[in-house]
């Protein structure tokens, strides 16, 4: 099982959006790395979103570009200063599962599940990113697979 973890699209200005949904850059930005991961046949069975409106937008970019079999579906503990303990604790390590969620929730779900602690950073996630998390299948242990980022540098 491969877990896709996203943050989501880069968004509008509470002032300009009080739901703060994606920007246009976000939008370009999601759908270009859709594609992407389209091209390279990335296999996601279900996306899940925290609900916020930029995450749930996010998501339904990926699924008209990935077609997850089981669709696109809100789920709870994917807030930003939700506990990743809890969260990852609740895995289910049978399908491939995209995320959809906020920072700092997405850079401690991914520095607890490979080395135990939330607190320290493995990776730095961008809007619109992918980074694919699998699991080693004789010790378990979750490793950095692969990541596409909008912007390199």
């Amino acid at each position: 099982m491969a877990l896709f973890l996203v943050q989501h699209g880069k968004s509008l200005p509470e002032e300009q959006d009080p739901e703060r949904g994606l920007s246009s850059e976000g939008i370009a930005d999601v759908e270009r790395i859709a594609a992407v991961a389209r091209g390279y046949g990335v296999n996601v069975a279900i996306i899940k979103h925290s609900g916020k409106k930029r995450a749930r937008q996010t998501a339904e970019i990926f699924a008209a570009a990935l077609r997850p079999e089981k669709g696109v579906e809100e789920a709870a503990g994917l807030n930003p200063l939700d506990d990743v303990t809890a969260f990852a604790a609740a895995i289910n390590n049978e399908d491939n599962v995209m995320l959809v969620g906020h920072l700092p929730f997405m850079e401690r779900l991914t520095s607890y599940l490979i080395v135990g602690s939330p607190d320290k950073t493995l990776f730095k996630f961008q809007n619109g990113g992918i980074v694919c998390l699998d699991q080693d299948p004789r010790s378990s242990s979750w490793f950095i697979k692969w990541s596409l980022s909008p912007k390199i540098g």
